[in-house]
């Protein structure tokens, strides 16, 4: 194996106690694998900053940065803090892990594999990532066309790499400037690796859930208003299809699934979906294929 090929984990996260995201489960489900992790903090109050620095992991670097609230609109604050990280690792690989990622300790080392399978190919620019997105509690993972299904999270470190709208994904730019001015990017050549992503997105108490939801969506329309007043319980009932997990949650995440005080049990019959998407996973359900999936990637066949 090639010595210099290094990895560089990264991730940003602003009031993540406050907020209820798993984002130390998240930096220390990918620091086995990493070479340094930089974490970018926001301006948080809740003891965020101090609970990173508990890790007490000389590969953890802080960026501390101030989020500008002029760039609630669209999600680009999120784009701008994620590319904080892709500026400050040095790395020839990133790795981005959002704050409420977890990856499997059985499938950390597989990504090392890939990434040293095919880093003297240039073709490959980074891989993609299957998610399972849990909804409503540990036990059942949302299956429609409204969440990712994959994504991309490992990439090569070339400064040109960049975070793309909302940082959901990456794209290949010109240059920096270019970036700046609007550049739409190229999408990335990938590589499809096994290995999934456990997206905590949706899983809190509903209350919290409520919050952290309108804390969210706040970031990508300026109108809305966040208030402290006590919140009314998010409506996990309220979806459109749903599978049961049946497998095993990362041993990060153990505290976090025995620690779960509420209930939610999915009834189909109180199914939302729109009568086209049924058409569409109608259709989907019969050849296996989803037609008209977004796709931010350029994928390999290798």
């Amino acid at each position: 194996m090639n010595a210099e090929i290094t990895i560089s984990g990264f991730s940003y996260v602003r009031n993540g106690i406050e907020m209820g995201y798993p984002f130390l489960e998240a930096i220390q489900s990918v620091l086995p694998i990493c070479d340094e992790f930089i974490a970018v903090v926001g301006d948080s109050r809740d003891g965020t900053r101090e609970a990173i620095l508990a890790l007490n992991s000389p590969k953890i670097k802080i960026v501390d940065t101030v989020w500008d609230m002029n760039l609630r609109t669209g999600g680009k604050i999120f784009a701008q803090q994620a590319n904080a990280g892709v500026d400050a690792i040095t790395g020839k690989w990133g790795f981005h892990i959002q704050a409420d990622e977890v990856i499997h300790e059985e499938d950390l080392y597989k990504i090392k594999d890939a990434v040293y399978k095919y880093d003297q190919d240039p073709e490959v620019e980074g891989f993609l990532f299957p998610f399972m997105n849990f909804w409503g509690g540990y036990n059942y993972i949302r299956t429609s066309r409204k969440v990712h299904r994959n994504e991309i999270r490992v990439f090569r470190n070339d400064k040109v790499i960049l975070a793309y709208r909302d940082s959901q994904g990456f794209r290949v730019y010109t240059s920096r400037k270019a970036y700046e001015n609007g550049e739409k990017g190229r999408k990335l050549n990938v590589v499809k690796v096994n290995i999934p992503v456990f997206h905590y997105s949706y899983v809190r108490p509903p209350k919290l859930m409520t919050k952290k939801g309108e804390v969210f969506h706040s970031f990508y329309d300026p109108s809305l208003v966040v208030d402290d007043a006590e919140k009314k319980e998010f409506k996990y009932e309220s979806i459109d299809k749903l599978e049961e997990f049946k497998g095993k949650h990362p041993k990060l995440m153990e505290k976090w699934v025995k620690g779960q005080d509420w209930t939610f049990v999915y009834d189909k019959k109180k199914t939302t979906m729109p009568f086209k998407y049924r058409v569409l996973h109608f259709i989907e359900d019969l050849t296996g294929y989803r037609f008209f999936e977004y796709k931010n990637y350029r994928l390999l066949n290798k």
